[in-house]
């Protein structure tokens, strides 16, 4: 995601920097602790499983569509692949894990906390992010194919960023928290309640996946405070590629916002 390490709440005006380390389960990056006392507050619930797919598949990846280039590039608003489906993952393979290394290694990079694999120009539904921001600290979560059980009534308005955005930050509303269904990086199946920090990346990144950008879910007022900073990535892609900025900020004026998860 392109929350970076350190977020402002506009509410309290305070940094929410979760600094708190603990130890990882196997490699680190199989899915979320469990069984742990000192767990922190965020893991409401984890349990690991295997089992069936709950929700209807997509599309699913191929050996081509996880092909990259090392090292990875941030992938920027307007580009297309940010709008494109992203395909199911069923291979667990060492490619797939040199992609996740290259993720999380662009992640740190960046000073972000969150990756959407289409945010590197990979058209596939992985997300990778450490509500820490820092290697070594934290926890290294990988979502795979994840899919969403239920979210909360309950809101939140919190100042966003995003790394395929430079420098704009803006309030989006979200559900307070969310359960999730996903595999992991050696494609054991787990679900888990997240809220918090925790949540709030996961939805960003979550919405990448489904081709949704941040600013999609803001409000109008909210969106005029960002439109001549959005205006200029347009102009800049166009001066880059020589093509028609694939969308217009000024198409999305009176569009409704979708709070949570929903459709566009």
């Amino acid at each position: 995601m392109a929350l970076s390490a350190t977020m402002i709440s506009p509410s309290t005006n305070c940094p929410l920097i979760y600094k708190r380390s603990f130890p990882a389960v196997g490699d680190g990056r199989r899915s979320f602790p469990v069984n742990m006392p000192n767990a922190p507050s965020f893991l409401v619930r984890a349990q690991a499983k295997r089992g069936a797919a709950l929700f209807t598949k997509a599309e699913t990846a191929s050996p081509v569509d996880l092909h990259f280039e090392a090292p990875l590039k941030i992938v920027e608003y307007p580009d297309p692949m940010l709008r494109e489906k992203n395909k199911r993952i069923d291979s667990f393979d060492e490619d797939l894990n040199k992609l996740v290394d290259e993720m999380f290694q662009l992640m740190y990079k960046t000073d972000g906390i969150g990756l959407s694999a289409p945010q590197v120009g990979i058209n596939v539904q992985i997300m990778v992010f450490n509500p820490v921001g820092e290697r070594g600290k934290g926890e290294e979560i990988v979502l795979i194919n994840p899919r969403v059980y239920k979210y909360s009534r309950k809101t939140i308005l919190f100042n966003e960023g995003c790394l395929s955005f430079p420098g704009i930050y803006a309030d989006v509303e979200r559900p307070e928290s969310v359960k999730i269904d996903a595999l992991d990086i050696n494609g054991a199946r787990f679900t888990v309640n997240l809220s918090g920090l925790p949540a709030r990346v996961f939805q960003h990144e979550f919405d990448h996946l489904q081709g949704i950008l941040f600013f999609d879910r803001m409000t109008e007022d909210v969106l005029d405070s960002i439109r001549t900073e959005l205006q200029a990535l347009e102009k800049k892609y166009e001066e880059r590629t020589g093509l028609q900025s694939p969308e217009k900020i000024e198409t999305r004026k009176g569009r409704k916002v979708a709070v949570g998860f929903g459709k566009f």
